[in-house]
């Protein structure tokens, strides 16, 4: 099932939702440098596992093409805001499902862009016969894992001490899935 454009109107903001094109790459490569810089929910500290423009035409290109691979975008006044993927794997025994991402700017957080972007990326899963989407965030994040759990993710397992913040504490990360089966 092919995944279309949506407007959404939130406090004021309109934004839409809609795939990821080529032309979109040099942002999204600016935007993904900025997030990792704004929250420690993420794994990347600002400027770690840079993805230049040409990675993510790479990765738009492969998305594009496999039917078990999804990339989102959030646009505001076509600004990309955000961002979501769906990454399946090759192996047959591991086809029936995806890992789920997700990231905005944080001056748009609570425009429900996040919370748009899972539930478009369940809606294509659920149509595309997959069977699971699995994701990690960090213990901290309770909006998130409100989120999740709301939209039928469940706690599958728990990696402790699994990251180290600046703070200098070591903290967890929850290992969440949802099944449609």
């Amino acid at each position: 099932m092919k995944v279309n454009q949506k407007e959404y109107y939130v406090h004021n903001l309109k934004y839409i939702i809609r795939p990821a094109i080529e032309k979109d790459a040099k942002n999204l490569s600016e935007v993904r440098l900025q997030i990792d810089g704004e929250t420690e929910n993420l794994d990347r500290e600002k400027g770690e596992a840079y993805m230049d423009e040409a990675r993510f035409k790479q990765i738009i290109e492969e998305d594009t093409e496999r039917m078990n691979n999804l990339f989102l975008v959030a646009e505001v006044n076509e600004r990309i805001v955000g961002f979501s993927r769906c990454e399946g794997n090759k192996l047959k025994r591991m086809s029936h499902k995806v890992e789920f991402g997700v990231c905005v700017l944080k001056e748009y957080w609570g425009y429900g862009i996040g919370k748009n972007l899972l539930k478009k990326s369940i809606h294509w899963a659920d149509s595309n016969e997959i069977k699971k989407i699995t994701l990690n965030v960090l213990e901290t994040n309770d909006n998130a894992i409100k989120l999740y759990k709301q939209y039928g993710f469940k706690v599958e397992g728990i990696l402790k001490k699994d990251k180290i913040l600046s703070d200098g504490n070591y903290y967890n990360t929850i290992l969440m899935g949802r099944f449609n089966g």
